[in-house]
Protein backbone atom coordinates (compact mmCIF):
# COMPACT_ATOMS: atom_id res chain seq x y z
CA UNK A 1 0.00 0.00 0.00
CA UNK A 2 1.19 3.84 -1.05
CA UNK A 3 0.12 6.50 1.30
CA UNK A 4 -1.17 9.42 -0.58
CA UNK A 5 -1.89 13.36 0.57
CA UNK A 6 -6.04 13.83 -0.33
CA UNK A 7 -8.74 16.34 0.57
CA UNK A 8 -11.86 14.34 1.46
CA UNK A 9 -14.91 14.78 3.20
CA UNK A 10 -15.12 12.96 6.41
CA UNK A 11 -18.57 12.77 6.67
CA UNK A 12 -22.20 14.10 4.80
CA UNK A 13 -22.02 17.49 4.61
CA UNK A 14 -18.82 18.31 6.14
CA UNK A 15 -16.41 20.50 4.88
CA UNK A 16 -13.43 18.72 2.86
CA UNK A 17 -10.23 18.45 4.45
CA UNK A 18 -6.47 17.43 4.13
CA UNK A 19 -5.72 13.73 5.01
CA UNK A 20 -4.02 10.65 3.98
CA UNK A 21 -4.96 7.64 2.31
CA UNK A 22 -4.14 4.30 1.10
CA UNK A 23 -3.55 2.78 -2.81
CA UNK A 24 -3.04 -0.19 -3.19
CA UNK A 25 0.44 -1.95 -4.71
CA UNK A 26 0.21 -1.74 -8.38
CA UNK A 27 -1.11 -4.78 -9.91
CA UNK A 28 -0.13 -6.91 -13.06
CA UNK A 29 -2.36 -4.55 -15.23
CA UNK A 30 -2.65 -1.61 -12.71
CA UNK A 31 -1.65 2.25 -13.71
CA UNK A 32 0.28 4.14 -10.94
CA UNK A 33 -0.85 7.73 -12.17
CA UNK A 34 0.64 10.80 -10.87
CA UNK A 35 -2.28 13.31 -10.94
CA UNK A 36 -1.71 16.56 -11.72
CA UNK A 37 -5.20 18.05 -11.88
CA UNK A 38 -8.58 17.34 -11.10
CA UNK A 39 -11.78 18.91 -12.00
CA UNK A 40 -14.70 19.49 -9.74
CA UNK A 41 -17.99 18.07 -11.28
CA UNK A 42 -21.08 19.27 -9.56
CA UNK A 43 -21.62 15.51 -9.17
CA UNK A 44 -19.26 15.21 -6.32
CA UNK A 45 -21.29 17.72 -4.50
CA UNK A 46 -24.02 15.69 -4.62
CA UNK A 47 -22.42 12.98 -3.40
CA UNK A 48 -20.65 14.50 -0.99
CA UNK A 49 -23.00 16.22 0.53
CA UNK A 50 -25.61 12.83 0.16
CA UNK A 51 -28.46 14.81 -2.64
CA UNK A 52 -28.48 11.49 -4.53
CA UNK A 53 -28.57 8.97 -1.22
CA UNK A 54 -26.53 7.56 1.34
CA UNK A 55 -22.87 7.45 0.80
CA UNK A 56 -19.20 6.50 1.54
CA UNK A 57 -17.36 8.34 4.21
CA UNK A 58 -14.44 9.55 4.40
CA UNK A 59 -15.11 10.09 0.43
CA UNK A 60 -12.39 11.64 -1.81
CA UNK A 61 -14.34 13.10 -4.19
CA UNK A 62 -13.19 13.61 -8.19
CA UNK A 63 -13.16 11.74 -11.61
CA UNK A 64 -11.86 14.62 -13.89
CA UNK A 65 -8.33 13.22 -13.28
CA UNK A 66 -5.36 13.95 -15.24
CA UNK A 67 -2.04 13.29 -15.20
CA UNK A 68 1.68 11.19 -15.77
CA UNK A 69 2.17 7.63 -15.77
CA UNK A 70 4.83 6.59 -12.91
CA UNK A 71 4.73 3.11 -12.96
CA UNK A 72 2.90 0.24 -14.59
CA UNK A 73 2.59 -3.44 -13.95
CA UNK A 74 4.43 -5.98 -15.55
CA UNK A 75 1.59 -7.18 -17.53
CA UNK A 76 0.65 -3.86 -18.69
CA UNK A 77 0.65 -3.45 -22.84
CA UNK A 78 -1.54 0.10 -23.46
CA UNK A 79 0.69 2.62 -21.48
CA UNK A 80 4.14 3.30 -20.70
CA UNK A 81 5.56 5.52 -17.92
CA UNK A 82 5.62 9.22 -18.75
CA UNK A 83 2.44 8.92 -21.08
CA UNK A 84 -0.20 11.62 -20.55
CA UNK A 85 -3.65 10.07 -19.15
CA UNK A 86 -6.70 10.44 -17.70
CA UNK A 87 -9.02 9.01 -15.59
CA UNK A 88 -13.28 9.42 -15.73
CA UNK A 89 -15.96 8.35 -13.91
CA UNK A 90 -15.38 4.74 -13.91
CA UNK A 91 -12.52 2.37 -13.02
CA UNK A 92 -14.20 -0.65 -13.41
CA UNK A 93 -16.92 -2.98 -14.93
CA UNK A 94 -17.81 -6.95 -14.96
CA UNK A 95 -16.63 -6.68 -18.88
CA UNK A 96 -18.64 -9.72 -19.47
CA UNK A 97 -22.02 -8.64 -19.68
CA UNK A 98 -23.67 -7.92 -23.39
CA UNK A 99 -22.97 -3.75 -22.45
CA UNK A 100 -19.03 -3.85 -21.43
CA UNK A 101 -18.75 -6.49 -24.93
CA UNK A 102 -20.78 -3.50 -26.72
CA UNK A 103 -18.15 -0.64 -25.03
CA UNK A 104 -20.84 0.37 -22.92
CA UNK A 105 -18.97 -0.23 -19.56
CA UNK A 106 -21.04 3.01 -18.17
CA UNK A 107 -23.89 0.65 -18.55
CA UNK A 108 -23.00 -2.34 -17.14
CA UNK A 109 -25.33 -4.66 -16.28
CA UNK A 110 -23.75 -5.94 -13.10
CA UNK A 111 -22.50 -2.13 -12.14
CA UNK A 112 -19.41 -0.27 -13.12
CA UNK A 113 -16.76 0.87 -10.37
CA UNK A 114 -17.79 4.15 -9.73
CA UNK A 115 -13.82 6.11 -9.24
CA UNK A 116 -15.03 7.27 -6.22
CA UNK A 117 -17.95 6.30 -3.29
CA UNK A 118 -18.31 3.22 -4.70
CA UNK A 119 -16.33 -0.43 -3.62
CA UNK A 120 -14.09 -2.18 -5.93
CA UNK A 121 -13.67 -6.06 -6.69
CA UNK A 122 -12.27 -6.46 -3.18
CA UNK A 123 -14.77 -4.46 -1.58
CA UNK A 124 -12.44 -2.12 -0.70
CA UNK A 125 -14.17 1.71 -1.02
CA UNK A 126 -12.54 3.97 -4.41
CA UNK A 127 -11.15 7.37 -3.62
CA UNK A 128 -11.20 9.45 -6.61
CA UNK A 129 -8.86 11.84 -8.06
CA UNK A 130 -8.83 15.00 -5.00
CA UNK A 131 -5.15 13.16 -4.68
CA UNK A 132 -2.16 13.36 -5.18
CA UNK A 133 -1.46 9.62 -6.67
CA UNK A 134 -3.90 7.00 -8.52
CA UNK A 135 -3.80 3.56 -9.00
CA UNK A 136 -6.02 2.34 -11.84
CA UNK A 137 -6.41 -0.57 -14.19
CA UNK A 138 -5.03 -0.05 -17.40
CA UNK A 139 -7.84 -1.07 -19.12
CA UNK A 140 -9.84 2.24 -17.62
CA UNK A 141 -6.84 4.56 -18.20
CA UNK A 142 -7.55 7.46 -21.09
CA UNK A 143 -4.74 8.36 -23.26
CA UNK A 144 -4.31 12.28 -23.53
CA UNK A 145 -3.48 13.70 -26.68
CA UNK A 146 -0.28 15.86 -27.40
CA UNK A 147 -2.81 18.18 -28.16
CA UNK A 148 -4.79 19.25 -25.73
CA UNK A 149 -3.13 20.67 -21.84
CA UNK A 150 -3.41 18.67 -18.84
CA UNK A 151 -5.49 20.92 -17.05
CA UNK A 152 -8.40 21.96 -19.53
CA UNK A 153 -8.47 18.07 -20.61
CA UNK A 154 -9.18 17.24 -16.63
CA UNK A 155 -13.29 18.26 -17.13
CA UNK A 156 -12.90 16.50 -20.31
CA UNK A 157 -13.24 13.13 -18.19
CA UNK A 158 -16.32 13.85 -17.29
CA UNK A 159 -17.93 17.23 -18.76
CA UNK A 160 -16.67 16.16 -22.01
CA UNK A 161 -18.18 12.66 -22.39
CA UNK A 162 -21.45 13.26 -20.84
CA UNK A 163 -22.43 15.87 -23.04
CA UNK A 164 -20.41 13.85 -26.19
CA UNK A 165 -21.81 11.13 -26.20
CA UNK A 166 -25.95 11.91 -26.71
CA UNK A 167 -25.09 14.17 -28.86
CA UNK A 168 -23.21 11.66 -31.35
CA UNK A 169 -26.25 8.71 -30.52
CA UNK A 170 -28.74 11.75 -31.50
CA UNK A 171 -26.89 12.34 -34.12
CA UNK A 172 -25.86 15.97 -33.51
CA UNK A 173 -24.41 17.40 -37.02
CA UNK A 174 -25.33 19.81 -40.11
CA UNK A 175 -28.74 20.22 -40.46
CA UNK A 176 -29.90 19.49 -36.81
CA UNK A 177 -30.75 22.32 -34.63
CA UNK A 178 -29.38 21.82 -30.64
CA UNK A 179 -30.09 23.21 -27.91
CA UNK A 180 -27.74 23.37 -25.02
CA UNK A 181 -30.07 23.90 -21.37
CA UNK A 182 -28.01 25.03 -18.92
CA UNK A 183 -24.48 27.11 -19.74
CA UNK A 184 -22.10 26.13 -16.58
CA UNK A 185 -19.60 23.12 -16.92
CA UNK A 186 -21.44 20.40 -18.65
CA UNK A 187 -23.23 22.97 -20.72
CA UNK A 188 -20.31 25.14 -22.51
CA UNK A 189 -18.88 22.08 -23.07
CA UNK A 190 -22.05 20.51 -25.08
CA UNK A 191 -22.08 23.78 -27.17
CA UNK A 192 -18.14 23.63 -27.87
CA UNK A 193 -19.03 19.87 -28.90
CA UNK A 194 -22.25 20.46 -30.72
CA UNK A 195 -20.75 23.46 -33.04
CA UNK A 196 -17.82 21.32 -33.87
CA UNK A 197 -19.90 18.41 -34.77
CA UNK A 198 -22.15 20.73 -37.04
CA UNK A 199 -24.99 21.56 -35.69
CA UNK A 200 -26.69 24.81 -35.42
CA UNK A 201 -26.90 25.60 -31.77
CA UNK A 202 -28.90 27.86 -29.32
CA UNK A 203 -28.23 28.05 -25.94
CA UNK A 204 -31.03 28.25 -23.33
CA UNK A 205 -30.36 29.60 -20.02
CA UNK A 206 -32.17 31.33 -17.42
CA UNK A 207 -30.41 34.88 -18.34
CA UNK A 208 -28.69 36.54 -21.20
CA UNK A 209 -25.61 37.09 -18.51
CA UNK A 210 -23.22 34.42 -20.24
CA UNK A 211 -24.52 35.21 -24.23
CA UNK A 212 -21.54 37.07 -25.06
CA UNK A 213 -19.93 33.57 -23.96
CA UNK A 214 -21.99 31.35 -25.65
CA UNK A 215 -21.48 33.23 -28.74
CA UNK A 216 -17.76 33.00 -28.44
CA UNK A 217 -17.75 29.15 -27.68
CA UNK A 218 -19.88 28.22 -30.57
CA UNK A 219 -23.65 29.01 -30.14
CA UNK A 220 -25.56 30.17 -32.80
CA UNK A 221 -28.50 31.79 -30.88
CA UNK A 222 -28.73 32.33 -27.09
CA UNK A 223 -31.89 32.56 -25.62
CA UNK A 224 -33.10 33.54 -21.73
CA UNK A 225 -35.71 31.22 -20.36
CA UNK A 226 -36.43 33.22 -17.81
CA UNK A 227 -38.56 35.50 -20.36
CA UNK A 228 -42.04 33.87 -21.38
CA UNK A 229 -41.49 34.52 -25.01
CA UNK A 230 -38.92 32.48 -25.28
CA UNK A 231 -41.11 29.30 -25.78
CA UNK A 232 -43.45 31.42 -28.14
CA UNK A 233 -40.56 32.01 -30.36
CA UNK A 234 -39.15 29.08 -30.42
CA UNK A 235 -42.09 26.47 -30.09
CA UNK A 236 -41.40 23.17 -32.15
CA UNK A 237 -37.72 24.53 -33.13
CA UNK A 238 -35.35 21.79 -32.34
CA UNK A 239 -34.52 18.01 -33.15
CA UNK A 240 -32.58 17.95 -29.67
CA UNK A 241 -32.49 19.37 -26.32
CA UNK A 242 -29.53 18.14 -24.08
CA UNK A 243 -31.07 19.48 -20.58
CA UNK A 244 -27.79 19.98 -18.77
CA UNK A 245 -29.63 21.24 -15.35
CA UNK A 246 -29.64 19.53 -12.17
CA UNK A 247 -32.40 21.11 -10.68
CA UNK A 248 -36.08 20.26 -11.43
CA UNK A 249 -37.34 21.89 -14.46
CA UNK A 250 -41.04 22.48 -16.32
CA UNK A 251 -40.64 19.49 -18.79
CA UNK A 252 -43.77 19.52 -20.46
CA UNK A 253 -42.61 23.64 -21.11
CA UNK A 254 -39.47 22.44 -22.72
CA UNK A 255 -40.97 19.57 -24.59
CA UNK A 256 -42.88 21.83 -26.56
CA UNK A 257 -39.91 23.14 -27.91
CA UNK A 258 -39.28 20.01 -29.66
CA UNK A 259 -40.20 19.38 -33.59
CA UNK A 260 -41.91 15.93 -34.53
CA UNK A 261 -39.83 13.18 -33.49
CA UNK A 262 -37.60 14.95 -31.42
CA UNK A 263 -35.85 14.44 -28.47
CA UNK A 264 -35.46 16.06 -24.77
CA UNK A 265 -31.80 14.31 -23.06
CA UNK A 266 -31.27 14.60 -19.33
CA UNK A 267 -27.64 14.75 -18.03
CA UNK A 268 -28.12 16.67 -15.63
CA UNK A 269 -30.04 14.60 -12.48
CA UNK A 270 -31.78 16.92 -9.86
CA UNK A 271 -31.81 15.41 -6.80
CA UNK A 272 -35.94 15.86 -6.84
CA UNK A 273 -38.20 13.87 -8.52
CA UNK A 274 -39.77 15.58 -11.49
CA UNK A 275 -43.31 15.78 -12.93
CA UNK A 276 -44.79 15.14 -16.83
CA UNK A 277 -47.86 15.10 -18.35
CA UNK A 278 -47.17 12.91 -21.05
CA UNK A 279 -49.20 14.20 -23.65
CA UNK A 280 -46.16 16.80 -24.00
CA UNK A 281 -44.28 12.92 -25.70
CA UNK A 282 -47.43 11.40 -27.40
CA UNK A 283 -48.25 14.93 -29.10
CA UNK A 284 -45.58 14.86 -31.67
CA UNK A 285 -43.66 11.54 -30.98
CA UNK A 286 -41.48 13.03 -28.52
CA UNK A 287 -38.63 11.45 -26.81
CA UNK A 288 -38.01 12.05 -23.48
CA UNK A 289 -34.27 10.22 -22.29
CA UNK A 290 -31.34 10.41 -20.15
CA UNK A 291 -27.92 9.39 -20.88
CA UNK A 292 -24.94 8.83 -18.69
CA UNK A 293 -21.28 8.75 -19.76
CA UNK A 294 -19.61 7.16 -22.47
CA UNK A 295 -18.24 3.85 -22.54
CA UNK A 296 -13.91 3.61 -22.32
CA UNK A 297 -13.24 3.77 -26.42
CA UNK A 298 -16.04 6.71 -27.30
CA UNK A 299 -14.19 8.75 -24.38
CA UNK A 300 -10.73 8.30 -26.07
CA UNK A 301 -12.75 9.19 -29.42
CA UNK A 302 -14.17 12.07 -27.83
CA UNK A 303 -10.47 13.35 -26.37
CA UNK A 304 -8.99 12.70 -29.86
CA UNK A 305 -12.19 14.68 -30.99
CA UNK A 306 -11.69 17.45 -28.78
CA UNK A 307 -7.53 17.75 -29.72
CA UNK A 308 -8.21 17.49 -33.43
CA UNK A 309 -10.33 20.57 -33.38
CA UNK A 310 -8.14 22.49 -31.04
CA UNK A 311 -10.43 23.06 -27.45
CA UNK A 312 -10.63 21.39 -23.91
CA UNK A 313 -12.44 22.85 -21.24
CA UNK A 314 -13.28 26.76 -19.77
CA UNK A 315 -11.38 26.64 -16.83
CA UNK A 316 -10.50 28.52 -13.74
CA UNK A 317 -6.96 26.83 -11.46
CA UNK A 318 -7.91 26.70 -7.89
CA UNK A 319 -5.16 25.80 -4.91
CA UNK A 320 -6.56 22.00 -3.14
CA UNK A 321 -7.31 24.79 0.22
CA UNK A 322 -9.99 26.71 -1.95
CA UNK A 323 -11.90 23.28 -2.74
CA UNK A 324 -15.04 24.60 -0.10
CA UNK A 325 -15.04 27.70 -1.26
CA UNK A 326 -14.91 26.30 -5.04
CA UNK A 327 -18.22 23.82 -3.93
CA UNK A 328 -20.25 26.56 -2.71
CA UNK A 329 -19.35 28.94 -5.37
CA UNK A 330 -20.48 26.15 -8.07
CA UNK A 331 -23.51 25.78 -6.07
CA UNK A 332 -24.41 30.13 -7.06
CA UNK A 333 -23.16 29.27 -11.04
CA UNK A 334 -20.31 31.45 -10.06
CA UNK A 335 -17.74 29.89 -11.86
CA UNK A 336 -16.72 29.99 -15.77
CA UNK A 337 -16.96 27.05 -16.35
CA UNK A 338 -15.18 24.14 -14.61
CA UNK A 339 -13.02 24.32 -11.47
CA UNK A 340 -9.81 22.41 -11.38
CA UNK A 341 -7.62 21.79 -8.65
CA UNK A 342 -4.06 22.02 -8.93
CA UNK A 343 -2.94 18.84 -7.15
CA UNK A 344 0.49 19.80 -6.41
CA UNK A 345 -1.07 21.80 -3.69
CA UNK A 346 -2.41 18.82 -2.02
Amino acid sequence: MTTVAAYAAPAAKAPLERTTIERREVGEFDILIDIKFAGICHSDIHQAREGWGEAIFPMVPGHEIAGVVSEVGSGVTKHKVGDRVGVGCMVDSCRECENCAAGLEQYCLQGNVGTYNALDRNGEPTYGGYAQKVVVDENFVLRVPDGLSLDEAAPLLCAGITTYSPLKHWNAGPGKKVAILGMGGLGHMGVKIAHHLGAEVTVLSQSLRKKDDGLKLGADHYYATSDPQTFKDLRGSFDLILSTVSAPLNLDQFLSLLKTDGAFVNVGAPEEPVSLNLFSVIGGRKTLAGSGIGGIRETQEMLDFCAEHGFGAEIELIRADQINEAYERVLNSDVRYRFVIDTATI
